[in-house]
């Protein structure tokens, strides 16, 4: 993710660098860091991922499902995301049918009645995707669907991806004739030598009249370490790239639903995928529930991160709660049985059923949090329901740690969740938020924070915001075990956000990383394994550091965050260590806070690399006007 060579932040750089030292008239700030006394130990896993179904984060985002309603859910319109084809003279109609489908999870499907259709006139149905489908070259989709006839001349189902602009297909291929029983079919459409364009959209044909229902049509493309029902490959790296160490999941407000039969019920979601009925979700639109819960396991196996999950604990958004007792006792069974779906071996019964799902390995489980916002329920029940739970699990699973998502007083709290939405002004004046905080209380999970400054994705401002408030993190993680930025990801098509300012933004086609991206991957990669004794004289308001060492890897990192539009001149003092000569620096600058990256300029802010000649146990600095530094000291 950093750039040596990227000439107009280069550039800027350099420039920024050049009007600093020019400008530079007033005493510089004294730091110093005592190297040969670690305090405070950093939490091996402060740094992850928080995620949740919101901005299409999952369908029509992570998960690489390019068909959008792939289960032929309609309303007052008609069947959604699909259209009728009627080739030439061909005559057709399509139907919602609600009293037949491939399994009794999926009870409809999709009728398609051809009263008129030739080798030259073919009807058929075709889905416009998530904002389109992106193709590249030469290069493999993998698609299936379930299907039965009542016609048996009704001859091959003709699949096809075509250009919304120039109606050329780009891929084509034919699935053998259908029978009268629901069956699975499976195909390949390769494309040649295309131009890469996220404008098209997919077919399917038939030939002959006859009656024909489909359901579960899906197509992937190449998948992230080739996964089968996998993840986006350019998100996933984008992921990667961030070292998380651990993912919080299924989600927030996902979790929960708006009503409770709308929560994130995970036995619906584990299967084959035929096997899973979908469900709404709380932010206005369908989850086709192909991201469930072993894909959301596979992803932290696949991004080397330890899976925490959030268990449903009996409150959903629209105000539902169950009472405690023998009403909640259902929930408390379930999170259970997904506690044992996760790491039980063959000789349990959802340990056997996740070997069957294809994973006879057992995950590694450290941490479970016990619902979600529960300060958000009027009723004050957390404190009533939060207790079973915590009894239940630790009864089972007592090497867990448990996380509460608000104070309660009737039971032991490990570990307490805590969110912060703010602006950039707000973290300015909080980075000391847990300096004072009581090391004898629970430790704290900030499960969601992120400085909320520019849309669809933070402009510089709000990434000046983060890592003053990341400083304060890493300077106090011994008591803030773990942090997650939320949201992580969304659709910056039209009608694909419903939440501002979020990491990572994306189309068909093209994602990119957002200023604020770019400093949780510094924060992420350069940080040690204990913070360093420090003390800073004449700094600015704006001005922000942190410190931390790697015995192991003999190297000190130093951040430094300048949030004012005045240079930051900073003397350095290096006690207790003798350094090389020579460092690495990591900038991320911009002119100014509202500049940001897009879709169309996703490099307009990269962190660059350069060399610090001349360091010693004492040297001047000078860091620019809005600038996120990382210097990297190797320890002689």
């Amino acid at each position: 993710m950093l750039k040596k060579t990227f000439a107009g932040t280069a550039a800027l750089a350099a420039s920024l660098l050049a009007s600093t030292f020019a400008g530079a008239q007033s005493a510089p700030a004294v730091l110093t860091l005592h190297a040969d006394q670690p305090t405070r130990a950093v939490s091996p896993s402060l740094y992850g991922l928080m995620t949740e179904e919101i901005n299409y984060s999952y369908d029509g985002g992570l998960y690489a499902e390019m068909v959008r309603n792939r289960t032929f859910r309609g309303d007052w319109s008609g069947i959604l995301y699909w259209n009728l084809v009627e080739d030439g003279d061909a005559a057709a109609k399509m139907t919602l049918d609600e009293h037949t489908g491939p399994s009794a999870a999926l009870s409809s499907s999709l009728r398609l009645d051809v009263t008129r259709a030739d080798a030259h006139s073919a009807a058929g149905i075709l889905n416009i995707g998530y904002w389109g489908m992106a193709l590249k070259p030469n290069s493999a989709y993998e698609g299936s669907f379930y299907s039965k006839t009542s016609a048996t001349d009704l001859g091959p189902v003709t699949v096809s991806l075509v250009s919304d602009t120039t109606g050329k297909t780009l891929a084509t291929t034919t699935v053998a004739t259908l029978s009268a029983d629901w069956k699975h079919y499976k195909f390949t459409l390769k494309t040649g030598t295309i131009e890469p364009s996220s404008t098209n959209h997919l077919v399917l044909t038939v030939a002959h009249p006859g009656s024909v229902w489909f359901n579960l049509v899906s197509l992937f493309p190449p998948t992230y370490h080739n996964r089968a029902n996998g993840n986006r490959i350019d998100l996933m790296e984008k992921l990667a790239a961030m070292h998380p160490a651990f993912l919080r999941f299924p989600g927030g407000n996902y979790l929960e639903g708006n009503r409770i039969p709308e929560r994130f019920d995970w036995k619906k979601t584990i299967g084959p995928l035929v096997d899973r009925p979908t469900h709404p979700g709380p932010w206005g639109y369908h989850s086709d529930d192909g991201m469930g819960l072993l894909e959301f396991l596979e992803w932290c196996e696949d991004l080397k991160m330890d899976p925490l999950l959030a268990v449903y604990a009996g409150y959903s958004l629209g105000g539902d709660h169950v009472k405690a007792g023998p009403d909640l006792e259902p929930y408390i069974q379930d999170a259970l049985d997904e506690i044992e779906y996760i790491t039980g071996g063959p000789d349990t019964k959802w340990g056997a059923e996740r070997i069957k799902d294809g994973h006879p390995a057992p995950f590694k489980l450290t941490y479970v949090e016990i619902g979600n916002e529960d300060w958000l329920d009027r009723s004050g029940s957390y404190e009533e329901r939060y207790p079973p739970f915590y009894k239940a699990i630790k009864a089972k699973y007592p090497n867990l740690q448990l996380i509460a998502t608000a104070p309660v007083k009737s039971a032991h709290v490990e570990v307490l969740d805590e969110h912060f939405y703010v602006h950039a002004t707000d973290n300015f004046h909080d980075a000391t938020h847990y300096d004072k905080t009581d090391r004898n209380g629970p430790k704290i999970f900030v499960g969601e924070w992120a400085t909320r400054q520019g849309f669809p994705t933070p402009d510089f401002g709000a990434a000046l915001g983060d890592a003053a408030w990341m400083t304060g993190l890493e300077r106090n993680s011994d008591i803030v075990v773990m942090a997650a930025y939320a949201p992580l990801l969304v659709r910056v098509d039209p009608g694909g956000m419903q939440w501002e300012t979020n990491l990572i933004g994306y189309n068909a086609a093209k994602s990119y990383g957002s200023p604020a991206y770019y400093a949780q991957v510094l924060f992420a990669q350069y940080v040690g394994d204990h913070v360093l004794a420090s003390s800073v004289q004449n700094a600015g308001d704006k001005f922000f550091y942190s410190a931390t060492s790697s015995a192991g890897m003999k190297k000190i990192y130093l951040k430094l965050i300048n949030g004012s539009s005045d240079p930051q001149p900073v003397q350095i003092n290096l006690a207790g260590s003798k350094v090389a000569s020579s460092a690495k620096l990591v900038s991320l600058t911009a002119h100014n806070p509202q500049e940001t990256n897009s879709i169309d300029a996703p490099d307009r802010i990269v962190p660059v690399e350069s060399t610090l000649h001349n360091v010693s146990s004492q040297f001047n600095h000078a860091l620019p006007p809005y600038a996120i530094q990382v210097i990297e000291f190797d320890v002689q």
